[in-house]
């Protein structure tokens, strides 16, 4: 096997462009980590808030583009 072979390709997210499916979060008006589905989203940002409650979090959704806080 050759060096290209096994390599996987990357998925590259930019933190300046919104995502145009599913959700993202939002900390501190950053945006963080997408996710499909809004149920895994407001699971991840509520452990997240529990953790650090001093931070904004906000859930993009992309299909409305709105941020609803969390």
């Amino acid at each position: 096997m050759t060096l290209n072979e096994e390599q996987t390709p990357r998925v590259i997210q930019r933190a300046d462009i919104l995502p145009t499916t599913g959700f993202a979060l939002v900390v501190d008006g950053r945006l963080k980590t997408q996710y499909e589905d809004e149920a895994v989203a407001r699971k991840a940002a509520g452990d997240l808030k529990g953790k650090f409650p001093m931070l904004q979090v906000q859930i993009y959704d992309a299909a409305t583009k709105q941020r609803s806080l969390i």
